[in-house]
C-alpha cells in the first residue's frame, strides 16, 4: 500500500471523466469567473477582519499585512492558474495534487479543503444571521432569541442561518448560470458599498492616526498577515468551476488573477482609509469596523448602507464557498475516495445536486446549533497547507512532464512556487499553537478514513482488483473500454 498511495491519474483521464453523466453545463466566461472570485473574497475580510487585525496585530501597518498576504496568495494564484488551464476539472487543488503528486497528497488537500469550506460557510452563515437580525431590529421587528441563537448561547436553533443556507443550496442545485447571475448582482451591490465608503471616508482621513505606524513591530505585521489571510481565501474557488467554463484554458487563469488583483487593491484602499479615519485601538470594541468608522464621523446613513453591503458580501461568500465545497466533494466521490452516491450529476440541472445537499446538511447543523466562536476556530491553516502542496506540485510536474501543453505558465519556476511555499509556511508558523494542534488532529482523522475506506474504494484500486492473472503469472491491465463502461477512466500506466 505504501507504494500505491502515490499512484497518479493522467490529465486526459480526468478530462474524460468530466463527460460522465453527460457532464455539466459550460456557461461561464472570464467575467463570470472574476465575479465568482470577488464574490468569495470580498466579505468577512473587508467588513470584519480589517478592524480585528488593526486593533490587535498590525495597527496602521495593516496595509503592509495585506500586501504580505497578497504576495503569498499571488504566488500561489499563479501556480493555481497554470494547473487550472492545464487540468480544467472541478476539484481544484485536489485534482492538481492527484495529477502531480499522487492519490495520498490529493486526499490530504481534499480533506483540508473540506474542513476549510465547511467551517467557513458555517461561520459566515452565523455572521449573516447577526447582521440580518440587526437590520430587522432597526425596522422594529424582533425575532425570538430561541430561534436566533444556538443552544450554547441560550437559544434553541439559529434559524436565520439555516434559512440562508437552504436558499444558497437551492440556487446552487438549480444551475451554475442561476448561481452566477445571483452572484453578479450581489457583487455589484457590495462593490458599490465599498466605493461609497472610500468616497465618504477619504476626506476624513487624519494622518496623525497613522502614528505610530507599526505599533506591534514586524512580528505584529506578520501575525496580522496570517490572520487576514482568511480575507483572500476564495480565489481558489474559481478553479472549482472548471467543468462549467466555456474556454477554461483562457478564462480560468484570467478569472483567478483578475479577482485577486481587484480584491487586493480594494483591501489596501479600505485599510488605509479605515485606519486614517479612526485610531486603530478603537476597533477593539466593534465587530463591524467599516460601519463603525462611518458612524464615528457622523455618516449614520452610510453606516446603514454598509450593513446592507455586509449582508450582500456575506451572501456572495456563502454562495461561492458552498459552490466550491460541493464541487470538491463531487470529484472526490467520483474518484471513489468518498461514497460514489455523491459523485452524480443531476440529469436536469447538470449540477452535483447530491453534493450540494450534503454541504447544506453539514453546514446547517453546524451553523444552527454551534456558537460562532467554536465554528470560527477552524481557521485558514488547511488552505495554506493546500497552497503549499499545489505550489510544490507545479515544480514536480515541470520535471515529470516538461512537454505537457500549458496554456498558461507560471513565470520564474521554481522561484515563484518556492516563494509561495515560503510565505505560506511562515504564515502557518505565525498561527496560534492550538490551531496547529487542531489541524494535526483533523489530518489524523483523515488518514484513518483514507486507510479504511478511501484507498479500498478508489477507482484505481477497483481497476487493480479487476485484472485477471494470465497462465504464466503476468497480470494484464483492464482495457480502457471495459473500465469506461463501468464509469471509470483509469491511467493504465499507473
Amino acid at each position: 500500500m505504501r507504494k500505491n498511495i502515490f499512484r497518479t491519474k493522467s490529465i486526459n483521464e480526468f478530462i474524460l471523466e468530466t463527460k460522465k453523466d453527460g457532464g455539466m453545463n459550460r456557461v461561464l466566461g472570464t467575467f463570470g469567473l472574476t465575479m465568482l472570485g470577488i464574490g468569495a473574497i470580498v466579505g468577512t475580510g473587508i467588513f470584519v477582519l480589517t478592524g480585528v487585525a488593526a486593533a490587535n496585530y498590525s495597527g496602521p501597518a495593516l496595509i503592509i499585512s495585506f500586501i504580505i498576504a497578497a504576495i503569498a496568495c499571488g504566488c500561489a494564484a499563479l501556480c493555481y492558474a497554470e494547473f487550472a488551464a492545464m487540468v480544467p476539472v472541478a476539484g481544484s487543488a485536489y485534482t492538481y495534487g492527484y495529477v502531480a503528486l499522487g492519490e495520498f497528497w490529493a486526499w490530504v488537500i481534499g480533506w483540508d479543503l473540506i474542513l476549510e469550506y465547511a467551517f467557513a460557510v458555517s461561520a459566515v452563515a452565523i455572521g449573516w444571521s447577526g447582521y440580518f437580525n440587526n437590520i430587522l431590529m432597526n425596522l422594529g421587528i424582533t425575532l425570538p432569541q430561541a430561534l436566533t441563537m444556538a443552544p450554547y448561547d441560550g437559544g434553541l436553533v439559529n434559524l436565520p442561518a439555516i434559512a440562508i443556507l437552504a436558499l444558497i443550496a437551492f440556487i446552487n442545485i438549480h444551475g451554475v448560470q442561476q448561481s452566477a447571475t445571483v452572484n453578479n448582482i450581489i457583487v455589484g451591490i457590495k462593490l458599490a458599498v465599498v466605493a461609497l465608503f472610500l468616497a465618504l471616508g477619504v476626506s476624513h482621513v487624519e494622518t496623525t492616526n497613522w502614528v505610530p505606524f507599526m505599533p506591534f513591530g514586524w512580528s505584529g505585521v506578520f501575525a496580522g498577515a496570517s490572520i487576514i489571510f482568511f480575507a483572500y481565501i476564495g480565489f481558489d474557488a474559481v478553479s472549482t468551476a472548471a467543468e462549467e467554463v466555456k474556454n477554461p484554458q483562457r478564462d480560468l487563469p484570467r478569472g483567478i488573477i483578475l479577482s485577486l488583483i481587484i480584491c487586493t487593491v480594494l483591501y489596501i484602499a479600505v485599510s488605509a482609509v479605515l485606519t486614517g479615519m479612526v485610531p486603530y485601538l478603537e476597533f477593539k470594541t466593534t465587530a463591524a469596523p467599516v460601519a463603525f468608522a462611518l458612524q464615528s464621523v457622523g455618516y449614520h446613513w452610510g453606516a446603514a448602507a454598509i450593513s446592507v453591503g455586509a449582508i450582500c458580501g456575506l451572501s456572495s461568500v456563502l454562495l461561492v464557498m458552498s459552490f466550491g465545497q460541493s464541487r470538491i466533494l463531487f470529484v472526490m466521490s467520483r474518484d471513489g475516495l468518498l461514497p460514489k452516491f455523491f459523485g452524480h450529476v443531476h440529469p436536469k440541472y447538470k449540477t452535483p445536486a447530491r453534493s450540494s445537499l450534503l454541504v447544506f446538511i453539514i453546514t446547517a447543523v453546524t451553523a444552527g446549533f454551534l456558537p460562532i466562536n467554536i465554528v470560527a476556530e477552524m481557521t485558514n491553516i488547511g488552505t495554506l497547507c493546500a497552497f503549499i502542496i499545489v505550489s510544490a506540485a507545479v515544480i514536480v510536474l515541470r520535471k515529470k512532464a516538461p512537454n505537457q501543453v500549458r496554456a498558461f505558465k507560471c513565470p520564474l519556476v521554481p522561484v515563484i512556487p518556492a516563494l509561495a511555499i515560503l510565505f505560506c509556511g511562515v504564515l502557518i508558523y505565525m498561527l496560534p499553537l492550538v490551531t496547529q494542534i487542531r489541524f494535526v488532529v483533523w489530518l489524523v482523522l483523515g488518514f484513518a478514513i483514507y486507510y479504511f475506506y478511501g484507498y479500498n474504494h478508489s477507482i484505481l484500486t477497483t481497476l487493480r482488483r479487476s485484472t485477471v492473472p494470465l497462465e504464466d503469472g503476468a497480470v494484464p491491465v483492464a482495457t480502457a473500454e471495459t473500465v469506461q463502461d463501468k464509469g471509470h477512466i483509469i491511467d493504465i500506466h499507473h
